[in-house]
C-alpha cells in the first residue's frame, strides 16, 4: 500500500485510545465486587482486560467461566452499573484535545470505530465538547462481526466516501490492529493505552506512537 496517500480521515478505537474510560469500569466493577464481598480490583490491574470486553472482567475478577450459573447475572449487574458511571471520571487522553485541533485546522475528519456498543459509547463521546465534530460513530450495533474483523472500518469509510488507503486506524489492541490491516488502512498503535507492549509492536514491526503528540507527524498532509 503506498505511503504517500494524503490522510483524509482518522479513525481511532475508543477504550485507551481516545478516551481513558478505565476510572469508570474501575468504580462500576469494585461496587459489584463489593456488593459480593470479592477483593477490589486496582486500576492497572483491569487495564489489560477493558479491551477484551466485559466478560473477560468477570471471568478473571470473579474467577469464573461463561459456565458458571452465576455469570450471566454478575455481567448484567455490571454493565447496568457502568451504565450509570459512564462519564463520572473518564477523560481524554492527554494531546487529544490538542490533536482534534490539528485535525479541524487541516480538514482531517475524524470517527471512531469500536467494539464498545452505542448506548455506551454514544454518551462518553457526547461528553467531551471537543468531540463534537466526530463524523461517524460505529459500533457493534452496526456490524455482522467486530474487530479484529475489518468490517467496521471499511463502514465508517464508506460512510464517509473515503477510501481506506486514505485513512489511518489508531488504537491500542492487536485486534485493531489487524482490523486495519485488513480493511487497507494505515494502522498506528498507541502504546499509551492499555494492551500493546512496546516489545509486541516492534517484533511485528508495527508503527506505533508513545505520546498522543506523535500522532500527527505520522499523518501525510
Amino acid at each position: 500500500m503506498p505511503e504517500n496517500h494524503k490522510t483524509k480521515l482518522v479513525l481511532f478505537d475508543l477504550d485507551g485510545t481516545l478516551v481513558d474510560t478505565a476510572p469508570d469500569f474501575l468504580i462500576s466493577l469494585n461496587n459489584i465486587l463489593k456488593k459480593y464481598n470479592r477483593p477490589k480490583a486496582s486500576i492497572e490491574g483491569i487495564k489489560n482486560h477493558i479491551s477484551e470486553g466485559t466478560s473477560k472482567l468477570i471471568k478473571f475478577f470473579f474467577e469464573i467461566d461463561e459456565t458458571d450459573l452465576n455469570f450471566k447475572k454478575y455481567r448484567s449487574e455490571f454493565l447496568a452499573e457502568y451504565e450509570k458511571n459512564l462519564t463520572n471520571e473518564s477523560s481524554l487522553f492527554s494531546g487529544i484535545p490538542e490533536l482534534i485541533e490539528f485535525l479541524d485546522l487541516n480538514s482531517i475528519r475524524y470517527g471512531v470505530v469500536t467494539n464498545k456498543f452505542y448506548k455506551y459509547a454514544k454518551p462518553i463521546l457526547d461528553s467531551f465538547s471537543e468531540l463534537k465534530n466526530i463524523k461517524t460513530i460505529v459500533c457493534p450495533d452496526h456490524v455482522q462481526i467486530s474487530k479484529p474483523d475489518p468490517e467496521g472500518i471499511l463502514l465508517a469509510c464508506k460512510y464517509l466516501s473515503i477510501a481506506p488507503e486514505e485513512t489511518i486506524y489508531l488504537g491500542d489492541h492487536p485486534n485493531d490492529l489487524k482490523a486495519g490491516l485488513a480493511a487497507g488502512t494505515r494502522i498506528l498503535g498507541c502504546s499509551y493505552g492499555y494492551s500493546l507492549e512496546e516489545i509486541f509492536l516492534k517484533e511485528n514491526d508495527y508503527p506505533f506512537v508513545n505520546e498522543v503528540s506523535e500522532v500527527s507527524s505520522n499523518l501525510n498532509l
